[in-house]
């Protein structure tokens, strides 16, 4: 794995990247659910005083919960973030089903997933239309999370890094010089599986995903843009993964459905400290 992926040609600018912690509930919860789960969240966070501007949180619902997790969010004023899981390429119109980068931005939503595991392999979307929904989204204000990673079969047949960068080259080559993106690594085959990329696994990758922004839009935006890691990640391997120089957060799946699980993973730094 080392022999494939570069080390970094010479120091980037020093950042301060704010790590990013992303709850993706996939097709779960309904409204009411949403609510609750946001409303304990919150409690959790409160409780332990958690400071928002040094780690940031937002949760992804169902398009069908994100009004009802706006509106809460605006009536108790708190500081989690809201995205949505998927967007259509298209503006408006003769697209039924579709949800538009516009409609999201109207809910107040900051991020939006692209390119999800589950949305290439699931639904067949290719690398053009990946790129296609990165512009669309980041048009209409919201932040695209890039999301790339190789299945099982790819690491075998061409390694850990090959894949995750061409899809991050195809993506980022559709958006505006001085657009904001976040890129997130899902290794497929650790997601949901319980065996997750070691940290040092993924701190490869996530190296050699920046060294590529490098080449593709210069050192400033490498030094700035956010990778997260994303599989079976737990309030006991987040630590592991945000100790490493090249990561700066976290996609979680199932264990962002759970408030205190999730709290206690938006609070690592607490992990990281004492270790």
């Amino acid at each position: 794995m080392n022999d494939q992926i570069p080390e970094l040609k010479e120091p980037l600018p020093l950042v301060n990247r704010i790590p990013l912690i992303a709850g993706n509930w996939k097709m779960n919860l309904d409204h009411l659910q949403a609510i609750a789960l946001v409303q304990k969240l919150s409690w959790s966070l409160k409780d332990a005083r958690h400071n928002f501007g040094e780690v940031e949180v937002a949760v992804f619902p169902p398009f069908t919960d994100l009004r009802s997790v706006q509106t809460l969010l605006a009536a108790d004023k708190l500081a989690l973030k809201l995205g949505a899981q998927d967007v259509s390429p298209q503006q408006a119109g003769a697209y039924t089903g579709d949800i538009s980068a516009e409609m999201l931005a109207k809910l107040d939503s900051a991020y939006v997933l692209v390119g999800h595991s589950e949305r290439r392999h699931g639904h067949s979307e290719s690398d053009e239309l990946v790129g296609e929904k990165a512009r669309a989204a980041q048009a209409a204000g919201l932040v695209p999370v890039i999301c790339v990673g190789e299945t099982a079969e790819d690491l075998e047949t061409h390694g850990a890094a090959a894949i995750p960068l061409a899809q991050l080259a195809a993506a980022v080559a559709k958006l505006p010089a001085d657009a904001e993106f976040v890129v997130a690594y899902e290794p497929v085959w650790a997601i949901g599986s319980g065996e997750p990329a070691t940290s040092e696994q993924a701190e490869e990758v996530a190296r050699a995903l920046r060294e590529s922004l490098r080449d593709l839009r210069g050192d400033d935006v490498a030094a700035a843009t956010r990778v997260l890691y994303g599989g079976s990640v737990t309030s006991q391997n987040i630590a592991s993964y945000l100790r490493q120089p090249n990561i700066d957060g976290a996609l979680v799946g199932g264990a962002s459905l759970k408030a205190d699980e999730f709290s206690r993973i938006v609070q690592f730094k607490k992990h990281v400290t004492a270790a």
